[in-house]
C-alpha cells in the first residue's frame, strides 16, 4: 500500500471515531401529507425485486412507447435501461402539464437586484418559449438529433428554456457553469465537438453586471487552435432588446437571440420521440487527469430516476413552491431545478443571484415572498449564512415543510443550526449523497419513514444497494466502526452510461477496481465504485467522510486537483505544480497552490498573484488557491514523484510523518517554516 492510501485510510479511521447523533424524528403534520409513508418500499425496491422495481418510477413519466427490456446489460458495464422505450424529456417537463394547469407556474425567476420584477413564467409561457427557441435552433442553428450543443449560461430562465428546446429536439446538451472561464468552456467544445455556443450577454453577481459575452470570444478562439470550430454563437440578451455587454457581435458569427426570435412566433415544434437509452445531456466533471470527462446521461432512465428522488425523497407535488439554491451548471440543478421538479409539474424557483446580496437576509425574503415550502441548497451556504447571518431567519415569516442538503457531508453543529432555526424545527431534513455520475440520490433518508441523523447521509435509496470494501475488496461489515471505499452493488436508471468518447476510461476508473469477471455480463460483477469514503453505521446509515482519490470539493464544487495544477503550468515560469486540500470553516475545501519555479526566476508576490489569476482564469473564480507557496523545491521521492501527503499535512498543520526516505528530507523543514 501506497504512503498515500495509509494516510487517507487512517484519516477516515480518525473520522470514525465521532459518536453517532441522536434522532430527529420528521412532524406528524409532515407524515399526514408525505408521497411516500409506506416503509415497503424499500422491500419492493429489494435485489430480489431488481431491476423491475424501477418501472414503478417510469411510470411516473408520459411513454410514447412502453419498454420491453427493463435493462440491458450486453455492453457491460454501459447499462441501457428501459430498453425499446420511446420517451421526450420536454414533452414530459411541460406538454403533458397544459391540459390541468397551464396558468400555473413552472419557473418563478428571481432577479439578484431587488428593484427588479420577479418573472413568473407559467406552464404556457414556457411551452411557447421553448417551441419558438426549438424551432430557431433547428431552422436557423441546423440542429438535429444527436448533435452536441455547448451552453455556458447564468442562473437565468433563458438556460432551463435552452435546455427543454434542445431535449425537445433530441439535441444533447452540455451546460458549462456559467462562473467557469473561456478556456474551460473551450475545452468542452472541444471534447463534445459541438459547433454551436449558446450563451448570454451579461448577467449580476454581488450587485455587478458581469460581462459574459467575452467569455464566448475566448471559448471560440481557444477551441478553434484545438481544431474544433464554432460556426454560430447564439447570444441571448438579459434585458431583451438592450445590450449589456461592451463586447462587440462578431459578424456571420454572433447573432442576438431576442431578434431572431421575432421570426419564429408562433412556432410549434412536435417533440422528437427519443430511444429511452439515447443521450439527453453530457454534464462534464473534474478529471483527476486534468482532462474534464463528460458523464453521458440518458433520458428516459435519467428522467425516471430524478422524477422519482424528486417525489419521494423532496417530497415534491405539484401544489408545493420548490427552491433548489444551486446552480443548473452542476448535476444537481439539472436534476432537482430542471428535469425532476418540472417532470412531476411543480413550481421552480430560478435565483440569479448570491445567497448574501443585498444582505444576509436575502434567501429568507425570497422564501417568505414566494411562500416557498421545500428548501434544498448546499453545506457551503448553510455554513455562510449561518456566519454572516445566525438569526436572520427568525426575522421572516416563511415555512419550510422539507429541506435538503447536497454537495458535501455536513458537519452535525452545521445541521442543527439548519434544522432548528432554518427550518424552525418544523421541517424534515434530508441530507443526500450522490455524484454528477449517478444522476440523483444514492443515499438519503426517506423523509416520512426513517429518522434523520446529522452528520448521517442515511441509508441507501430504494433499489440503491451500497456496499463498503477495504483496500483489498473484502467487505467490511455493518458497524465495525471502520471506513472504506463505498460502492453501489447494483446499476441504476439515473446512473451514467459512459464518458463520452472515453468508454475505456469509463471502465478503468468506475468499475474495473471491484469487477470480478471482467467478461460478465452479469451486473453482479460489476459493483459501482463512487470514489467516496464511507462509514456505515450499526443501523445501515451511511456517513460519507470525502474522496479517496484527489478531487478538492470547494464550496460543492468538484475541482480535480490535475485541472488545478494544469492551469498553474501554463504560467511560463512554473516548473512543478502541486495542489492540496485545506479544511476551510465555509467552503468545506479550499486548495492551496505549492509551486516551484524554473532556474532564473525569482519568488515575488507579483509572481505569486500572476499564477493564482491564471487558475481563475483558466478554470474560474472557484478554483482560486487560498495561498501560492513558492518554494525552491518539492518534497520527493527518490524515483521524482511529488510528495503530496507532506505538503497536504503542512497547510493543515498536521504531522508530516516519517520523511527519511524522501529524496529531499531537508526541504520538509524549509517549507513548514515559510508555512507556519
Amino acid at each position: 500500500m501506497s504512503e498515500k492510501e495509509k494516510t487517507e485510510t487512517s484519516e477516515a479511521e480518525i473520522a470514525v471515531h465521532w459518536g453517532e447523533e441522536a434522532y430527529y424524528y420528521p412532524s406528524l403534520e409532515f407524515v399526514a401529507q408525505a408521497n411516500c409513508t409506506d416503509p415497503s418500499i424499500y422491500e419492493r425496491f429489494s435485489l430480489d425485486n431488481f431491476p423491475n422495481c424501477y418501472k414503478e418510477y417510469a411510470d411516473l413519466l408520459d411513454w410514447y412507447e412502453y419498454w420491453h427490456t427493463t435493462l440491458d446489460t450486453s455492453d457491460a458495464p454501459c447499462w441501457k435501461w428501459f430498453v425499446g422505450g420511446k420517451i421526450n424529456a420536454s414533452y414530459n417537463c411541460i406538454d403533458r402539464h397544459l391540459p390541468k394547469n397551464r396558468n400555473k407556474t413552472a419557473i418563478h425567476f428571481v432577479p439578484e437586484l431587488e428593484e427588479d420584477k420577479v418573472e413568473h413564467i407559467t406552464y404556457q409561457e414556457l411551452y411557447v418559449r421553448v417551441n419558438e427557441f426549438a424551432a430557431l435552433l433547428r431552422d436557423f442553428a441546423g440542429l438535429k438529433r444527436g448533435d452536441r450543443v455547448t451552453l455556458h449560461l447564468p442562473m437565468t430562465p433563458e438556460l432551463p428554456i435552452t435546455m427543454l428546446a434542445c431535449a425537445r429536439l433530441g439535441v444533447i446538451h452540455s451546460q458549462v457553469f456559467g462562473g467557469f472561464s473561456g478556456k474551460a468552456a473551450a475545452d468542452r467544445v472541444v471534447d463534445s465537438r459541438s459547433h454551436v455556443l449558446i450563451t448570454i450577454d451579461g448577467y449580476f453577481r454581488g450587485g455587478h453586471l458581469l460581462d459574459h459575452k467575452e467569455k464566448a470570444d475566448i471559448a471560440v478562439e481557444a477551441a478553434a487552435k484545438e481544431g474544433q470550430t464554432v460556426d454560430k454563437v447564439l447570444v441571448w440578451q438579459r434585458y431583451p432588446g438592450k445590450n449589456s455587454t461592451p463586447t462587440p457581435m462578431v459578424d456571420g458569427r454572433d447573432y442576438f437571440v431576442n431578434d431572431l426570435l421575432k421570426k419564429y412566433y408562433g412556432a410549434r415544434v412536435e417533440p422528437e420521440k427519443m430511444p429511452a437509452e439515447a443521450p439527453l445531456f453530457l454534464m462534464y466533471t473534474s478529471g483527476t487527469t486534468g482532462k474534464p470527462k463528460g458523464c453521458q446521461h440518458s433520458t428516459g432512465g435519467y428522467l425516471a430516476y430524478v422524477a422519482g428522488t424528486s417525489k419521494f425523497v423532496q417530497d415534491i407535488h405539484p401544489e408545493d413552491v420548490y427552491w433548489c439554491m444551486a446552480d443548473i451548471g452542476w448535476i444537481t440543478g439539472h436534476s432537482y431545478i430542471v428535469y425532476g421538479p418540472l417532470a412531476l409539474g411543480a413550481s421552480s424557483v430560478v435565483y440569479e443571484g448570491i445567497p448574501n446580496y443585498p444582505d444576509a437576509g436575502r434567501a429568507w425574503r425570497i422564501a417568505q415572498d414566494l411562500n416557498v415550502n421545500i428548501f434544498h441548497t448546499a453545506p457551503t451556504t448553510i455554513r455562510a449564512l449561518r456566519k454572516i447571518g445566525p438569526d436572520e431567519p427568525r426575522k421572516y415569516n416563511y415555512k419550510f415543510k422539507h429541506m435538503t442538503t447536497v454537495g458535501e457531508p455536513i458537519e452535525p453543529a452545521v445541521w442543527k443550526w439548519y434544522y432548528e432555526v432554518v427550518g424552525k424545527k418544523q421541517a424534515a431534513v434530508v441530507d443526500t449523497w450522490w455524484q454528477t455520475e449517478t444522476g440523483g440520490f444514492l443515499c438519503s433518508t426517506l423523509p416520512a419513514i426513517k429518522p434523520m441523523k446529522p452528520g448521517s447521509a442515511g441509508p441507501g435509496m430504494p433499489g440503491i444497494h451500497p456496499v463498503i470494501y477495504d483496500e483489498d475488496g473484502k467487505e467490511i461489515p455493518t458497524g465495525a466502526n471502520k471506513a472504506g471505499n463505498i460502492c453501489i452493488r447494483n446499476p441504476w436508471p439515473g446512473g451514467f452510461q459512459t464518458i463520452w468518447g472515453d468508454r475505456e476510461r469509463f471502465v478503468r476508473q468506475y468499475y474495473e477496481r471491484y469487477c470480478k469477471n471482467p467478461k460478465s455480463k452479469d451486473w453482479r460483477d460489476w459493483p459501482y465504485l463512487t470514489g467516496d469514503a464511507a462509514m456505515e453505521a450499526a443501523d445501515g446509515y451511511f456517513r460519507i467522510l470525502g474522496r479517496i482519490d484527489d478531487v478538492i470539493n470547494v464550496s460543492g464544487h468538484r475541482l480535480g486537483t490535475k485541472e488545478l495544477e494544469s492551469a498553474a503550468l501554463v504560467v511560463p515560469e512554473v516548473a512543478e505544480a502541486a495542489v492540496v486540500p485545506v479544511s476551510d470553516e465555509i467552503k468545506g475545501k479550499v486548495p492551496d497552490l505549492y509551486v516551484s519555479l524554473k532556474p532564473g526566476f525569482q519568488a515575488s508576490p507579483e509572481l505569486a498573484k500572476k499564477i493564482s489569476d491564471a487558475l481563475a482564469r483558466e478554470i474560474g473564480p472557484i478554483a482560486k488557491p487560498r495561498k501560492v507557496w513558492i518554494v525552491t523545491d518539492m518534497p520527493k521521492t527518490r524515483s521524482g514523484k511529488i510528495m503530496r501527503r507532506v505538503l497536504s499535512a503542512i497547510s493543515n498543520k498536521g504531522d508530516v510523518g516519517d520523511v527519511s526516505t524522501l529524496a529531499n528530507p531537508e526541504i520538509v523543514d524549509q517549507i513548514r517554516k515559510m508555512v507556519l
